[in-house]
């Protein structure tokens, strides 16, 4: 991934405010991204929302990358109305990490937290209500994670629910 440097009056407040917590200030096509140490994302968080107008948070994905000692990027998405404009917050986390929940800054994370522990098995510390969303609560691993192969993924639960061989 080719990037450039991501240089603006929001990269120069969070510099100063968050310094090493911050270790990339990028853009891929056009799309502002930083990346972050997870300690520090929640307050980078609230600062973006109550300094820097970006007062919605879009989405929260993560991705698995197994080989890597931190596994997960976890993936949070704002937008700000009164700039028209879009950042991403990154953070690279290691498996069984418990990062910090932030619904505590946006409520709509409360849904985006538990689908990311749906999909990828992870758990966010003081989150109101850590339990599946889109799968029923009897299923077998996370989805997401790479080495969860396609057909293992509902042929379990299938059988046992619906009283098919499988769900492919």
């Amino acid at each position: 991934m080719v990037t450039t440097p991501w240089e603006s009056d929001v990269t120069a407040l969070l510099k100063e405010r968050f310094g090493a917590d911050i270790t990339e200030f990028a853009s891929y096509l056009g799309q502002n991204f930083l990346v972050a140490k997870p300690e520090a994302v929640i307050s980078i968080l609230d600062t973006l929302k109550l300094e820097l107008d970006f007062d919605y948070l879009v989405d929260l994905t993560a991705v698995d990358y197994p080989k890597r000692a931190e596994r997960f990027d976890l993936i949070y998405i704002l937008y700000s109305f009164a700039r028209n404009e879009r950042i991403r917050v990154k953070a690279m986390i290691a498996d069984g990490y418990l990062p910090a929940t932030a619904v505590t800054v946006h409520l709509t994370a409360n849904w985006l937290e538990r689908e990311v522990f749906d999909m990828f098995g992870i758990q966010f510390a003081g989150h109101p209500d850590m339990r599946r969303i889109l799968l029923p609560e009897e299923w077998q691993g996370y989805p997401l994670r790479k080495e969860y192969g396609i057909l293992q993924q509902d042929d379990g639960w299938v059988r046992e629910n619906m009283g098919i061989e499988s769900g492919q």
